[in-house]
């Protein structure tokens, strides 16, 4: 897998991730990165001081922009390269092979036989993956219970017509639902809006309900924080990057099923009061 281009707010979450102690591996998949990239911008992070066990307040405008000044992105984002333009202008000739059960060893050798050109069998199977969706996997997972005051789940409910003051009018109301993963206990959050600032109003509200900052957030497919909703790489949105980074708190979007489907938990009864 080549180099992957990264925001600037996206280089600060890799080093952040990494800072909290995890792996590299780990880092990737988190920052919707892949493990070449992390590895770059965490060695040209250590190159330029930035160590293990050192505080956030160390990666600085300045460290990012000498990282990203060392890494120098070898091409411009957006660009896979002469061989993933070559898969799509085939893509309908792999579409019809894999539609048919084929295996992608076998589609491989036929799309060989066809263009006369053999390309590398690890950009072939990524393209399947990501632009044909090919092993996805949409069967009912059970995940580990974690930790109290580990992981909180978000989603917004519609709640139907309310009255609101200020318009003077009926309106949809939206419910913004807040679940601790280990005790199932929930906090609502009610707005006429689906956009951004509700998003992080509620938040600021459900950190003072249950007493604290949960060390993980998981937001299900949200169009105001998860730009780009994909079961193996997710895209999230800067702004809302930027308020986890600033309370201290890691998004996992890739734990968030897809509508009606993936990975779910099984469910606690609701408790009676807040565990952290």
């Amino acid at each position: 897998m080549g180099f992957r281009e990264v925001s600037v707010v996206g280089v600060k979450e890799i080093l952040r991730l990494w800072l909290l102690g995890h792996g590299q591996r780990e880092v990737a998949r988190l920052a919707q990165s892949d493990r070449k990239t992390v590895c770059r911008y965490v060695d040209a992070a250590q190159a330029a001081g930035l160590q293990p066990g050192d505080s956030e307040d160390k990666i600085t405008d300045e460290l990012i922009g000498t990282v990203i000044e060392a890494v120098r992105p070898g091409r411009p984002p957006g660009d896979h390269g002469s061989s993933w333009e070559l898969l799509r202008e085939h893509k309908d000739f792999i579409k019809s092979r894999v539609d048919k059960k084929l295996t992608l060893v076998k589609v491989h050798n036929q799309l060989h036989r066809h263009i006369g050109h053999e390309l590398p069998y690890s950009t072939f199977h990524r393209f399947c993956v990501t632009e044909l969706g090919y092993g996805r996997d949409r069967s009912t997972v059970r995940i580990a219970d974690c930790d109290p005051g580990e992981e909180l789940q978000i989603d917004f409910g519609r709640m139907g017509l309310l009255f609101d003051l200020d318009s003077a009018r009926r309106r949809v109301a939206h419910a913004l639902i807040f679940t601790a993963v280990y005790s199932r206990h929930m906090f609502v959050w009610l707005t006429f809006q689906q956009n951004l600032q509700s998003v992080i109003a509620g938040c600021e509200a459900a950190w003072t309900f249950f007493g604290g900052i949960f060390k993980v957030v998981i937001p299900d497919n949200m169009k105001t924080v998860v730009i780009t909703a994909d079961p193996i790489a997710p895209r999230l949105g800067d702004a809302f990057v930027e308020y986890a980074q600033a309370r201290g708190f890691v998004i996992d979007p890739a734990r968030a099923p897809s509508p009606g489907q993936g990975a779910r938990r099984t469910r606690r009864p609701l408790c009676q009061g807040v565990v952290l």
